[in-house]
């Protein structure tokens, strides 16, 4: 008996609830999902539609109860509740800024020049400008041979050259390097042997650097070190200890070896007492085991490889003075038994062992370094050698700090004694 359907769901128009299609929500004919909650809106009171509010900060399902002086701080965790952190994260503060981020307010801050080198330094301090050496409040104003010494203190406006001399012309006196023997032979048939015989001879030079020196007594400049000078009957002498890092032909002498390498080396080698290994003795007022400290007044130490090498220790027109000259020095002060007093210099000496240093030779305490590469007795040992063998071994002069003599004794090769030069006789 049913007169419509018109939707076709097979329920009778008369009968049926929705005459039409129910949407996703459950609305005849309805607009669908179309509200912020989907189906509906939010709920007054609500802040989003799981039925959260906002909290004191205005953040919706947030945790804050209050937030009192309204900054955006909840009050639970606000460290300054009623007033506000200034530039210094004062409390209440007054402070108004701090560009340099020091902690130190600009009003009150010495320096708040961002040029300045000391701008953001933590420390109130007026402001510092970086010199031409790259120093932080530095006064130098001028490095013109950009070498790294400020010009007011610059002994050498430019370069030293290989022989130590400012803008200087290097190595220019010509020295004989080596000379070469050529052989030749014939074959003697009524002989039948080859005689062997020299047919010419070839010269090998080279160049070193000439002395900047004057008269004896004057200064002597030596591979970039200057060395004071005395008259000792009549000959020109070193009066400090030789402290030189190179042949007189500039080639480097062999260095900065450890007791292993220095027992075993057979060429000439040279050692700045305390190097490399632990010293055994301090002399009053002088710390031996500090390399830094002993080479300026005790010189460098050589084995005796150097002293014969023969691109030479000393400068062209000197020599390391042989086993006589030393004694010529020692007899004219008195003798082996008592010239030790004439040589030692005036300080330095352990336990008040100076000397006079009447010679003016100025025998300083240098000690030694052992063939075995060790160090010991500076302060109470002088140690020089001479430039004469004896058999496998070498001479030498030794000063003692408890004795007024001077020993004459000699040493294999891989010991490490102190060096003279003595100027050739013309």
């Amino acid at each position: 008996e049913c007169e419509a359907d018109l939707d076709d769901d097979g329920i009778c128009d008369d009968e049926d609830p929705c005459v039409g299609e129910l949407d996703v929500c459950g609305e005849c004919n309805g607009q669908g999902d179309i509200y912020e909650c989907g189906c509906f809106d939010i709920p007054e009171g609500d802040c989003d539609c799981g039925g959260n509010q906002l909290d004191a900060l205005g953040v919706c399902g947030g945790e804050c109860l209050a937030d009192t002086d309204m900054d955006g701080i909840c009050d639970d965790v606000d460290v300054c509740i009623g007033a506000s952190l200034d530039a210094l994260g004062v409390c209440g503060g007054t402070c108004l800024a701090d560009s340099d981020a020091d902690g130190v307010c600009d009003d009150e801050d010495e320096c708040v020049d961002s040029a300045a080198c000391n701008f953001s330094s933590a420390s109130n301090e007026p402001c510092q400008y970086t010199d031409v050496l790259g120093i932080c409040g530095g006064g130098c104003e001028g490095d013109m041979d950009e070498d790294g010494i400020c010009d007011d203190v610059d002994t050498c406006m430019g370069l030293l050259d290989e022989c130590g001399v400012c803008n200087g012309p290097g190595p220019t006196e010509l020295y004989v390097e080596d000379i070469v023997i050529l052989y030749d032979s014939t074959y003697q048939e009524e002989l039948d042997a080859w005689e062997v015989f020299p047919s010419g001879v070839d010269t090998v030079f080279g160049y070193t650097c000439a002395p900047i020196f004057g008269n004896c007594g004057d200064p002597l400049i030596y591979q970039g070190y200057e060395y004071a000078t005395v008259e000792i009957g009549g000959q020109c002498w070193f009066a400090e200890n030789l402290r030189s890092e190179q042949y007189a032909n500039s080639e480097a002498i062999l260095s900065e070896l450890d007791a292993t390498s220095w027992s075993s080396a057979s060429e000439g080698a040279m050692a700045t007492y305390g190097e490399a290994t632990d010293c055994n003795h301090d002399a009053p007022g002088f710390d031996a085991c500090d390399p830094t400290l002993s080479l300026p007044a005790y010189g460098r130490l050589y084995n005796w490889y150097a002293v014969t090498d023969p691109r030479g220790l000393c400068p062209n027109g000197w020599h390391v003075p042989t086993d006589e000259e030393w004694s010529a020095v020692v007899d004219l002060w008195g003798g082996s038994a008592e010239a030790g007093v004439a040589l030692k210099s005036t300080q330095g000496w352990f336990e008040g062992g100076n000397g006079t240093n009447a010679s003016g030779l100025n025998g300083v305490p240098g000690g030694v370094r052992f063939n075995n590469g060790n160090f010991n007795f500076a302060g109470s040992y002088s140690s020089w050698w001479s430039a004469s063998p004896n058999g496998d071994f070498a001479w030498g002069r030794f000063l003692y700090h408890d004795n007024e003599g001077v020993i004459r004794d000699y040493y294999g090769p891989s010991f490490g004694f102190s060096v003279r030069c003595i100027e050739d006789s013309e």
